[in-house]
């Protein structure tokens, strides 16, 4: 079960990795650490629970966050679903989101960032929302504002522009 998990973590990250840096090259040859102070397994519940500043890194992308949970299914014990809690912030170069829940969902080939206001930077861009939606296969996103409205901040590119100044 516990080489399960690590494999079912190892998915999680290679799906963050698409969704952060589409196109680039898969990481799945890569070494994938997973550190936590705690790693609960449930075979009965289909769960893999690693627990307490759970750190997942394979490549130049790393995962952080308070807990990390992988659900299985009950027949085949594939991975159903992945989700991160607490303090979620995934990282890859000048590319990070930040929440405080994650749900990578296989089936919908999905991830979902919600809680705490989600936000996902690149460089200095930055859009934040409710719940934000990567769809891997689809590379796209969708963004809700919920209650509140979706902000994004665009910095233009160019020389000595400052159409990207914060008013």
């Amino acid at each position: 079960m516990i080489r399960n998990g690590i494999l079912t973590t190892a998915l999680c990250l290679i799906l963050a990795s698409w969704v952060l840096a589409a196109g680039e090259v898969r990481r799945n040859d890569q070494p994938i650490q997973i550190k936590s102070n705690e790693l609960l397994t449930d075979t009965a519940a289909g769960t893999a629970t690693f627990s307490g500043k759970v750190v997942s890194r394979q490549g130049d992308l790393t995962i952080y966050s308070d807990r990390l949970v992988v659900h299985y299914t009950e027949k085949e014990k594939e991975v159903d679903r992945v989700e991160a809690f607490g303090n979620v912030r995934i990282v890859q170069g000048n590319r990070r989101a930040e929440a405080e829940h994650a749900t990578y969902d296989q089936k919908g080939a999905k991830i979902t960032l919600d809680g705490g206001k989600p936000k996902v930077y690149q460089g200095e861009d930055t859009v934040t929302g409710e719940v934000i939606t990567y769809f891997v296969d689809e590379q796209r996103s969708v963004v809700v504002g919920g209650k509140g409205r979706v902000e994004a901040y665009i910095k233009p590119k160019g020389k000595g522009s400052d159409a990207g100044a914060k008013p």
